[in-house]
């Protein structure tokens, strides 16, 4: 199997970025870019750690972040399953990126930062969701920002309804887990799943 091994050989197969791809990245906000990140609601968080990498999915009503200035963006950090993948690696290693997409638009936002995971008690209260606060709050500074060329989404067609997977055409929850472990009680897990998810959101 041929392989690449240089970043010249990659440059020399792809000719170099064209002016749109290196104009379109900036350190800060712009108030353009400061708008689409508003307008998303789910984004992926990459992280690295001694253990390797790990990519995470987050969402919120509204915006998935809050814009705080041009150089930080604001993350709380909602109930999940306590495994803490992110957290610890952004603990150990500030470095992250993060993409965002924005439902019906084939353009996605990508950004490049560190971070540091703040339990300012005034910062936690700000967040505040049917009474409840998050854990912590995964404060972002930026580093590059830019959006992302469409085709990838637009190929993917992600938006168009009728190519929607039906769910029931898929394994639940509970059927991966046992195909993990095979004691486990898949019935059980998949009849409260539904309940417990909606009590336990914030």
């Amino acid at each position: 199997m041929r392989i690449i091994t240089s970043v010249e050989e990659l440059n020399e197969l792809y000719g170099g970025a064209g002016e749109a791809a290196t104009a379109k990245v900036t350190s800060v906000l712009t108030p353009l870019y400061r708008r689409m990140i508003e307008a998303s609601p789910f984004m992926a968080l990459a992280t690295v750690g001694p253990e390797g990498l790990d990519c995470s999915p987050r969402g919120d009503l509204g915006g998935v972040v809050r814009v705080e200035d041009a150089k930080t963006l604001l993350l709380p950090d909602w109930r999940g399953n306590n495994r803490v993948d992110s957290l610890a690696n952004i603990v150990r290693d500030p470095r992250i990126a993060l993409m965002f997409l924005i439902p019906g638009s084939n353009n996605t936002m990508r950004l490049n930062g560190r971070a540091v995971v703040s339990i300012e008690q005034s910062l936690l209260d700000s967040f505040e969701m049917d009474g409840k606060h998050p854990r912590s709050v995964v404060v972002i500074t930026i580093d590059e920002v830019y959006f992302q060329c469409a085709r990838a989404v637009m190929r993917a067609e992600l938006w168009n309804t009728e190519r929607f997977v039906d769910p029931s055409s898929l394994p639940t929850p509970g059927m991966l887990l046992k195909a993990a472990k095979d004691d486990f009680d898949q019935e059980t897990y998949d009849r409260e799943w539904p309940a417990r998810a909606a009590k336990s959101m914030w």
